[in-house]
């Protein structure tokens, strides 16, 4: 799984598709470094971010809950208001930005979520176009692939190559990057 977004942050993060080795990097949109809005009660972004893409609910099996969740409906059950507060900031994250509110597939409305099973064929199905990708049996349109765990990838660097491409990159932002005030800046929006 990749991370692109840790819980509660605003740095709107993105997988760099088209550099060696996909990093993730804060997205730039016109010169600027982008951020997601507080969208009272939420702060940041409440669960990873992805955009027209699934959100597969899941629990670390190292967490001390896991043995109590083996379904959505665990979650329901366990977390009372979790799944609906989800589905309520997805659908307004962006609205902040001047956009409308977001729409959802299979009636997503605080009531059906899919299960387990559909959740892994999603998963399975995903699994495959990426593997197709990376052992190039699939146009990627500009997608590097290059990795260093794919043996059958003929995109596979050793590990050597792959250290001097992290080594030749900009070292990160260091504290003197200030974040912008307004990132902190609340917004309240009414429910339709």
């Amino acid at each position: 799984m990749v991370v692109e977004v840790p819980r509660w942050l605003n740095a709107k993060m993105e997988i760099a598709t088209k550099d060696p080795l996909n990093p993730i990097k804060q997205d730039v949109k016109k010169g600027k470094l982008r951020y997601v809005a507080n969208l009272f009660p939420y702060k940041g972004y409440i669960w990873n971010y992805g955009e027209t893409d699934w959100k597969v609910i899941a629990i670390n099996v190292d967490d001390p809950d896991a043995a109590n969740y083996n379904a959505i409906n665990d979650v329901k059950r366990l977390k009372p208001g979790y799944l609906e507060a989800t589905v309520d900031w997805f659908r307004r994250y962006k609205v902040p930005e001047g956009k409308p509110e977001n729409q959802f597939a299979f009636n997503a409305e605080f009531k059906e979520f899919k299960d387990k099973d559909f959740a892994i064929d999603i998963i399975k199905s995903t699994h495959d176009y990426w593997r197709a990708l990376v052992t190039k049996k699939t146009d990627g349109k500009g997608i590097s692939c290059m990795n260093t765990t794919v043996f059958e990838s003929p995109f596979q660097c050793d590990p050597d190559a792959a250290k001097a491409i992290v080594d030749a990159l900009p070292p990160p932002c260091e504290p003197a990057c200030t974040i912008p005030t307004d990132v902190d800046k609340w917004f309240h929006h009414q429910k339709n």
